[in-house]
């Protein structure tokens, strides 16, 4: 899919959050400023999400508790070992909630099989190709619409 645009992207974004189940997992892979967390903030404000929508670069972990289901939205980007990721708790939402995880990669090998895995491609036009690997427990919900 060709995102021609920021306002794509976030259409995408809100199209996705219809889709959505408690326990499924996310995961995003691009470079730097491709524009994986402009489709979450598409994805949140579809969920009722008011407000800003920051990277979790820093924090590592930005939980959106308030929304039906509860999003925890992740950036693995600064982790310096696959293991501290058993310090983050992230299996706690996985029962009530939605996990959206950025730079999976950084991530522990062979993690999040069941995910949705998102990947966004900057192309010479600017625009963005979104692709998709989709897992048994998507089957159905996928492709967007």
């Amino acid at each position: 899919m060709i995102l021609k645009n920021e306002r794509a992207a976030l259409s995408a974004g809100a199209r996705i959050a219809g889709l959505l189940r408690a326990g499924d997992v996310i995961t995003l892979r691009g470079p730097l400023a491709a524009g994986k967390t402009t489709l979450v903030r598409g994805l949140l404000g579809e969920l009722g999400h008011q407000g800003d929508v920051p990277s979790p670069s820093f924090a590592i972990v930005q939980p959106y508790d308030a929304l039906e289901p509860p999003v925890w939205h992740v950036d693995l980007y600064r982790l310096e070992d696959a293991s501290e990721i058993d310090e983050l708790g992230l299996d706690d939402i996985r029962a009530e909630g939605v996990l959206i995880i950025e730079w999976p990669e950084h991530g522990p090998s062979g993690a999040w099989p069941e995910a949705l895995a998102l990947s966004l491609e900057m192309r010479p036009d600017g625009a963005r190709a979104l692709t998709a690997q989709v897992p048994e427990a998507w089957e159905g919900r996928w492709p967007l619409q």
